[in-house]
Order: structure tokens, then C-alpha cells, then sequence
């Protein structure tokens, strides 16, 4: 069925927020997975409808016009609204959802979610899924905005009265250095500092994190890279670069680099951090905490019990909760 120009329908919203995001018409009709001339054609429909031009779709990349700013504003709340709408009418029988907005911290994106998806699918199965993967701070950003259904991250630290926070796993941070570079019976952090650090972004929470608990210490030290992949920073620390401050999610993204390091305890305080599910309070009953009912032996058997046997020590510091 082809919309008729003249009516604001919700997919003609979802395919004006796809395109001003994307600013391309090819790139919008491959995220919604729907074809450029079908997207044209929905975005030819809502201009219509709202009688103003809300998209420069002859310049390269498209821009929103002074009237599709406004669009803009408004159309994600339309949306947001509209998928809280259908939550909240199958709360009363969660077998009948028909979407599901799950974000994932990246670190579990390979391992952890598919297992967790083909549950779910299982158990719900007219419901379509939706997935978002990303940094920590970039998911609470999207539930709080009503984008996300639920999210699996890293606490931030601020609590929220409209969430409710199921906390998954604790895990500590550790170092990982060149192998055989280490003298673990001598000044360990002693013989890093003769050493740069790979730095973990700090444009992300974690990095700042570790940042911030550097500097409590006083600890200062010297790097020359700030990488937000895992891989690329076990990749140069594997090279004999320098070293790195990380978690165990973090050595299992990148098992293939372990044979190349050495992993210890940090030489430091510790510092750790909680993976929790979030999830807006009274809107899905009690489908959030059977999620993480769901997630905690996933992570048992996919993340802690290999990261264990791989290095003993983490038994201390690396825990379902």
C-alpha cells in the first residue's frame, strides 16, 4: 500500500529521520533497508503533507532547510512517542510486543548478544528486534531519550529516578604489556613508566575513567596513542609499542593477541567498573529483569569463566553479580 501524499504518516517520519541523519538518500534507503526510490518517494510525501521543503536533496551532502530543522525537533519525539505507545499497550501481555530496542555496550556485541537475541526470539516470537552497539554514555543518551528500550553498559556513576538498574557483572581492570617486557619481581610500575601507554580514548567514559583515577594517584604518564579499538590497542601493545590499561571484556575482543602479552594486576590501586541492564522504570513489567536473568549465565560461560582459566588472578576482581 502507497501512502497518499497529504497524510504525516510514522514511516514517513522513520524515513525523514533515516535521511537527515544519514544526509544521503542511498545510505537511509540501506538503514531502513528499503529501496533510494522508495525513500524519495516517502520524503516527497511528508514535504507534501507538511506543504514545506524539508530536505536539499540536490546538494551533496543533503541538508535539512530551515523548516526541516524544525521537523527535526519534532519528528524524533513523534517517533519515541510512538514506540513507547506500543510498549506501554503490551504491557499487559508482553508476548504480543512487536519491537524490542536493545543496546549493547560494543564490548559484548561479538560473544554475548547473539546469544542473548535467539532467547529472546524464542520466547517472543512476533516481535521484531531492534539492535543499537555503541560506547556506554551514547546508550544512556538513547534511552533517556526514549530512543532505546533497553540498554547493557558500564554504570556512569549518575543515578536516574526514572531507571530501573539490574547490575550484571563486575570486572576489574588490568594491565596488559609486551610480553616477557615485564619483570614481575621487580617495580612493575616502575618499568611501565620507562614505557608509553596506549591510551584508551577519553571521548569515552572508560577512558576518562581510567584518566581520573591516574590522576588521583598522581601517577603521570607518557603516551603517544589514544585508540577507541581494542584491537588496535592490543595490536600495538602485542608490536611492543607499549602498554595498556584495559578489562577483561576488552582481552576477550582480542584472544588472538593473548599469546603476544603479558596481562597482571594493576600495580595500583584497583579500579573496576559494573556492566548493569538500564531500562525506564514501570513500562515493560518485568521483562527487564528476566533479560538479565537471561544475560547473567551467558556471561558466566562466554566471558567469565574463559577469562579466568586464561589468567587465575581475575578470580578476585571478575564477577557475575
Amino acid at each position: 500500500m502507497v501512502d497518499s501524499p497529504g497524510r504525516i504518516t510514522l514511516w514517513g517520519i522513520e524515513v525523514f529521520l533515516a535521511a537527515a541523519d544519514e544526509r544521503s538518500i542511498s545510505a537511509a534507503a540501506k538503514r531502513l533497508g528499503a529501496s533510494p526510490s522508495a525513500v524519495s518517494q516517502q520524503l516527497t510525501n511528508l514535504e507534501g503533507a507538511v506543504g514545506a521543503t524539508l530536505l536539499q536533496r540536490n546538494a551533496r551532502p543533503i541538508r535539512l532547510t530551515p523548516a526541516g530543522e524544525i521537523m527535526h525537533r519534532r519528528a524524533q519525539t513523534i517517533l519515541n512517542e510512538a514506540t513507547q505507545a506500543r510498549a506501554e499497550l503490551a504491557m499487559a501481555d508482553l508476548s504480543s510486543l512487536t519491537r524490542f530496542r536493545l543496546g549493547m555496550i560494543e564490548d559484548l556485541e561479538a560473544d554475548v548478544t547473539p546469544q542473548l537475541l535467539t532467547h529472546m526470539a524464542g520466547e517472543l516470537k512476533a516481535c521484531q528486534f531492534l539492535l543499537e552497539t555503541g560506547a556506554s554514555h551514547a546508550l544512556y543518551d538513547q534511552l533517556d531519550a526514549r530512543a532505546l528500550d533497553v540498554i547493557v553498559a558500564a554504570e556512569l556513576g549518575a543515578e536516574s529516578d526514572w531507571a530501573e538498574v539490574h547490575p550484571l557483572m563486575r570486572e576489574g581492570f588490568v594491565v596488559a604489556a609486551p610480553k616477557g617486557v615485564i619483570h614481575r619481581d621487580g617495580d612493575i610500575l616502575r618499568q611501565l613508566k620507562r614505557m608509553p601507554v596506549v591510551q584508551y580514548t577519553q571521548r569515552h567514559y572508560m577512558g576518562r575513567l581510567i584518566n581520573s583515577h591516574l590522576a588521583r594517584q598522581k601517577i603521570a604518564l607518557t603516551h603517544r596513542f589514544e585508540i577507541d579499538s581494542y584491537h588496535a590497542i592490543l595490536a600495538l601493545v602485542a608490536q611492543g609499542t607499549g602498554w595498556s590499561i584495559l578489562t577483561p571484556l576488552a582481552l576477550m575482543r582480542a584472544r588472538r593477541f593473548a599469546h603476544l602479552i603479558d596481562v597482571m594486576e594493576l600495580p595500583f590501586e584497583p579500579l573496576t567498573r559494573t556492566i548493569s541492564l538500564t531500562a525506564r522504570k514501570d513500562i515493560l513489567q518485568d521483562m527487564p529483569a528476566r533479560v538479565a536473568q537471561t544475560l547473567r549465565p551467558i556471561l558466566k560461560t562466554t566471558i567469565v569463566e574463559p577469562a579466568i582459566a586464561e589468567y587465575p588472578f581475575l578470580a578476585d576482581s571478575l564477577t557475575v553479580i
